[in-house]
């Protein structure tokens, strides 16, 4: 009877938005255009028992769904995960991989959950070199089956599931089966996305699905309907994670993965080893709060740890959001970054020194290096305390925007972050069954060594590469307060970051904090989020010594607030998510 209920419910819901019950709130992030003044003047959407914040509102709308029908947090966030995958499979998906943090309000523990994709078991540190012996181009490395690591995603969710959930997995699917086989219209940022991305139309399954038969890019509005990928989740509904995994859908990928360009590695063997584990979730005293997140294999939680860490020594409250706080902001993100690109990497390959990295004595040692009236230029790796020293020399990050954001509560009190992912826009471009595959495997390092001193983040068989994908809780007196996260690849550090300090040192509401101008600095120059502040935050970084200029900085941030029996939830105005509560 719950399940009847269920299906009828996911597969109404749109019709009854439009006549929300006493409670329910919504807001849609595809707006009209808005003056500074009125983007001000934005505020979150309030709620008192369940809430979901995606980066789509279809996605939001499945999640949504489910809460209402008494599923737990995790059972939203598998409906809503699936339901990206087929609305914005340019971002995330069961081809890719994700890191959750979830709350259990029973136990009251905080576990995070790693789903991040491996390399094949034969891949070696000179997987990215060229017959030349240099690395081949970043963009050359994308397209094609050799950057696909095996996918995590969905492995993930089920973990999550088998821990957290109170529906039949099977139901989860249902919404979007349904929306697969009936179509979708195609958004803005889908449409965008198609028409822009380059070599997806060089590959046969993702041309036919994303383009005309005359070669052009299905528009905005078009109707999407994608029966392959409803047939893929109808038998993983039915039977969970093992024909992905050791079954028929799974030999279907390393198939598919064998491209006439860029062949992949990956075999059946690879698939079938691979696990999603739960992880200590790694967190950082800050202020009144303990900020925790996803820890190695993910630089997240530790560099945006380090950033705060830091910045603690200054009392940002009282500069209040100035070109001073935006100094000491890049300051900071300097010494971070330098220390994330020399030691951060899979820790289940590489001694980390993950306690040293915030500690409180080193990080304060660190925040004396800044200058409060002029930059240090480019900053070096510190030596933070380590038991194992371990000689590594450093490699640089490169920004990605593949990737997504969820937020979830329910009414029981548990609560999830998971940011999710395929690596770049449409991943490897190779698609099978109705979805894309990742190309996670270019975010290992090209290089793996100088002057024969290794990469931390160098290739090696069965390892999972660095990420920076940071969803993040933030714990006041033991109990979470706030749930926020976002995509953007090395700059998701500095979007999450930026977003605490407004919320937590300038008590801003959700909404206005997210909404705030970025500044970005992953130990170079200095980007400044294009708008009309732009100019004159440039300029007054530039007499502080900064090199910086304005850029397109696509955040896509989601956050809920926890303030007593009020939620408070926030989606990015730069994409076209969706909060829903009640």
């Amino acid at each position: 009877m719950a399940r009847k209920y269920f299906s009828l419910l996911a597969r109404f819901l749109c019709l009854a938005l439009t006549l929300l019950p006493l409670g329910a709130v919504a807001e849609n992030l595809v707006p009209p255009p808005e003056t500074t003044t009125a983007i001000a003047a934005r505020r979150s959407v309030s709620a008192s028992e369940i809430m979901i914040a995606t980066a789509n509102p279809l996605a939001s709308e499945a999640g949504f769904a489910v809460l209402q029908a008494g599923g737990s947090a995790a059972d939203a966030a598998v409906a809503a995960q699936m339901m990206l995958n087929l609305v914005e499979p340019q971002s995330s998906g069961i081809g890719g991989g994700a890191f959750l943090v979830y709350w259990d309000a029973e136990t009251e523990t905080l576990t995070s959950y790693d789903g991040r994709e491996t390399a094949p078991a034969a891949a070696t540190p000179d997987y990215w070199l060229g017959p030349d012996g240099a690395p081949i181009p970043f963009r050359q490395a994308v397209a094609g089956g050799r950057s696909v690591g095996v996918p995590g995603t969905l492995k993930v969710f089920e973990l999550l599931h088998t821990a957290h959930g109170r529906l039949p997995w099977a139901d989860l699917f249902e919404p979007t089966i349904d929306k697969a086989e009936a179509g979708f219209p195609i958004s803005r940022r889908l449409a965008t996305a198609i028409a822009d991305a380059p070599d997806l139309a060089d590959f046969p399954v993702a041309r036919g699905y994303f383009f005309h038969t005359d070669g052009t890019p299905k528009p905005e509005g078009e109707i999407l309907a994608n029966p392959d990928f409803a047939a893929t989740l109808r038998v993983i509904a039915a039977e969970g994670s093992t024909p992905f995994y050791e079954g028929p859908i799974g030999a279907r990928i390393v198939e598919a993965a064998r491209t006439a360009v860029n062949p992949g590695m990956m075999t059946r063997a690879d698939l079938a080893a691979y696990q999603a584990k739960e992880r200590i979730p790694v967190c950082l005293d800050y202020r009144v709060w303990e900020v925790c997140g996803m820890g190695p294999p993910s630089s997240g939680a530790l560099t945006v740890g380090q950033i705060l860490g830091i910045l603690s020594a200054f009392d940002l409250t009282a500069i209040g959001d100035t070109p001073q706080a935006a100094h000491l902001f890049i300051e900071a993100s300097k010494l971070a970054f330098a220390d994330r690109a020399r030691y951060m990497a899979d820790a289940d390959f590489v001694d980390m020194p993950t306690e040293g990295l915030l500690d409180p004595a080193y990080l304060g040692a660190r925040a004396r290096l800044i200058d409060p009236l002029r930059t240090m230029g480019v900053a070096t790796a510190g030596e933070p305390p380590r038991e194992h020293p371990e000689e590594f020399t450093s490699d640089r990050p490169r920004p990605r925007k593949g990737t997504s954001q969820l937020v979830i509560k329910d009414r029981f009190g548990d609560m999830v972050t998971a940011t999710t992912t395929i690596e770049t826009g449409f991943g490897s471009r190779v698609m099978v069954d109705g979805f894309l595959l990742n190309n996670e495997m270019t975010d290992f390092s090209f290089v793996p060594e100088e002057n024969g001193v290794p990469v931390a983040n160098r290739v090696e068989g069965g390892k999972r590469p660095r990420s920076s994908m940071a969803p993040t809780v933030v714990l006041h007196r033991g109990a979470p307060v706030l749930l926020t996260g976002s995509p953007g690849g090395a700059n998701i550090i500095p979007y999450v970051a930026q977003a605490l300090i407004a919320m937590l040192d300038w008590n801003l509401d959700p909404q206005v904090a997210i909404d705030l101008p970025h500044v970005v600095n992953r130990n170079g120059d200095t980007e400044v989020e294009e708008g009309p502040e732009a100019a004159a935050l440039i300029a007054a970084l530039s007499a502080r010594g900064h090199v910086a200029e304005a850029a397109d900085l696509n955040s896509g941030l989601q956050v809920i607030q926890i303030d007593g029996p009020l939620l408070r939830g926030a989606t990015d105005k730069r994409r076209e998510g969706l909060v829903l509560g009640e």
